[in-house]
């Protein structure tokens, strides 16, 4: 008689094998896990950083951005009793004023520097209106100060014809000689005979008139010269239709040391 089988081993004929590791006891899945865990909204201080509130931060910045950004639309108008602004702040230190000197000095040394650049060269001649004086000069030195005559300021009036007006003033500014003339014969304009009460002559011979500027004539543009004058006793007074008058004597000094292209300068 066969022994009973002492484990199912024994049954199907085979060895009987070691017991199985017990298993271990079942654990819940991760999910359950999280779903376990019940977290709090982060938070800044006592707001509350969920989705609904950043999104409310978020809105209230962009307005803010755009108000910046256009403005409000207001205008702030200073109190009248409001003291002005301080521009700049005053130099309290001694240190500061020092350096403000040194600026001012380096400052008037420029300006001292463009100026002298600015002073013509050579010879040149300068009218002063307002004293009536001629002053013949070479770099520095005054070769020569002289009484003339510049324009009256007059106003001459056409009566009939074309009622034309003239106004006897010198040009103010910067000119240089283009002509020179000796015993220069002068062609009367038409202010010439309508201050004479003359009829303005058809014929351009009928204008030529010899001697009344003198023995020299230095042209400076638009019909005005530096000329002499048969009326020196008025040198010194504003009388000339605007061309400048000038004694015989410093005329020919003026003449000895001018050339074409020497400057001229009228103020």
């Amino acid at each position: 008689m066969d022994p009973l089988p002492s484990s199912p081993g024994d049954a199907a004929g085979t060895p009987p094998t070691a017991d199985p590791e017990p298993r271990p006891a079942a654990q819940p899945p991760e999910a359950d896990q999280a779903r376990s865990v019940v977290r709090g909204p982060r938070r800044l201080g006592p707001v509350p950083l969920d989705r609904r509130s950043t999104a409310v931060a978020a809105g209230i910045a962009a307005l803010l951005a755009s108000i910046a950004w256009a403005g409000t639309g207001y205008h702030y108008e200073p109190y009248v009793d409001q003291p002005p602004p301080i521009v700049a702040k005053a130099a309290t230190t001694e240190r500061e004023l020092r350096q403000g000197a040194v600026r001012l000095d380096r400052r008037n040394r420029d300006l001292t520097a463009r100026l002298k650049a600015t002073v013509p060269r050579g010879v040149y001649i300068v009218i002063d209106q307002t004293q009536n004086r001629l002053y013949l000069k070479r770099d520095d030195d005054t070769l020569l100060e002289a009484k003339c005559s510049a324009g009256s300021g007059m106003v001459l009036k056409e009566s009939g014809g074309k009622k034309r007006e003239w106004v006897f003033d010198s040009p103010r500014g910067r000119f240089e000689v283009l002509s020179m003339r000796r015993n220069p014969v002068w062609a009367k304009p038409d202010w010439a005979f309508v201050e004479e009460n003359q009829p303005i002559p058809v014929n351009p011979a009928d204008r030529l008139e010899s001697g009344s500027l003198g023995e020299y004539a230095l042209n400076f543009g638009n019909g005005y010269m530096i000329h002499g004058t048969l009326y020196e006793r008025l040198l010194g007074r504003a009388v000339s239709h605007g061309c400048i008058r000038v004694g015989r004597d410093d005329l020919r000094q003026v003449w000895a040391n001018a050339r074409i292209g020497t400057h001229i300068f009228i103020y």
